[in-house]
């Protein structure tokens, strides 16, 4: 961020700029702690278009950070307090399944939000482009994704394998092809905020809605999951049983989202060499080829 920046957005706030703090964000924007002389902010930089962001954060059923201004490519929301999920799970938290369930309940809400259509945002008034089904998507994808995939990450062999997979189960996706409702993304412990509070704990903040579009929300769940090994026991099993009683509509959710996942794997493995996450996502690719895609989460 340039030092103008800040000062351009703690002026439209009323404010006066005394500190700027860069924070860990996402791979495709910067985010930048705005201390002002009155309060603290938390600016975006690059990403997604902010206008759609800042229409789906007004939708969400759940707590997300307010926010403050929007401008071509940046945004700025208020700062809140609350620990991110990726630390709390870090640091062997009690009560894990308790923390599990209330993240599994509040990601499960997002997708209370219905549209017209199924598919990506296209504005502000968040209108729905027409795009082929994602049963029909999914091959497509990954051969556009898999011819640009570091050989390092996974070798021609894998590459195959992987797009026969996903011929294989693609099809599946036709049980929620029509499904229209508000789906966040990208939900990871980086992108949730939590405080503990004297009732348990609870979801302060949902973070970072540059991915959202219109689909079926298993898709979220399968996010939250991808890297669930590394989640302390308890935690998982919390919210896939919230994630159950409050967001699933067919049987077969869990691995509807598994699928629905395919999508974000094969794109991942894409990045740059060296990219970790990428890698891991490789990790994931090759024991889905050995062992087949998972039912359950």
């Amino acid at each position: 961020m340039r030092a103008e920046d800040g000062e351009r957005i703690a002026e439209a706030l009323g404010g006066r700029l005394v500190e700027a703090t860069t924070l860990a964000g996402g791979y495709s924007h910067e985010t930048t702690l705005l201390t002002l002389d009155d309060r603290r902010v938390v600016a975006r930089f690059g990403g997604g278009d902010p206008a759609i962001e800042a229409a789906v954060m007004a939708l969400a059923p759940v707590p997300v950070p307010e926010v403050l201004l929007v401008e071509e490519a940046a945004m700025a929301i208020a700062f809140v307090e609350g620990a991110v999920l990726s630390q709390v799970l870090a640091g062997a938290p009690d009560d894990v399944e308790g923390l599990g369930r209330e993240v599994g309940r509040v990601i499960a809400a997002i997708g209370d939000v219905t549209f017209e259509a199924p598919g990506f945002f296209t504005g502000a008034k968040l209108a729905v482009g027409a795009q082929p089904p994602w049963s029909e998507q999914l091959v497509p994808f990954a051969e556009r994704c898999m011819a640009k995939t570091p050989d390092e990450r996974l070798d021609e062999r894998a590459r195959a394998a992987w797009l026969t997979l996903c011929a294989g189960h693609a099809p599946a996706l036709a049980a929620i092809d029509a499904d229209a409702r508000l789906a966040h993304g990208d939900v990871n412990p980086k992108n949730i905020l939590v405080a503990r509070t004297d009732a348990g704990w609870r979801v302060a903040a949902v973070l970072d809605w540059e991915f959202a579009y219109s689909s079926s929300p298993y898709g979220d769940a399968a996010n939250m999951a991808r890297f669930g090994a590394d989640y302390p026991r308890g935690f998982l099993d919390g919210f896939v049983e919230a994630f159950a009683a409050h967001g699933s509509r067919h049987p077969d959710w869990q691995y509807l989202g598994r699928v629905l996942d395919m999508f974000a794997l094969t794109d991942l493995v894409t990045r740059a060499a060296g990219h970790e996450v990428a890698d891991q996502a490789a990790t994931i690719i090759r024991a889905w080829l050995s062992g087949g895609v998972p039912r359950t989460l």
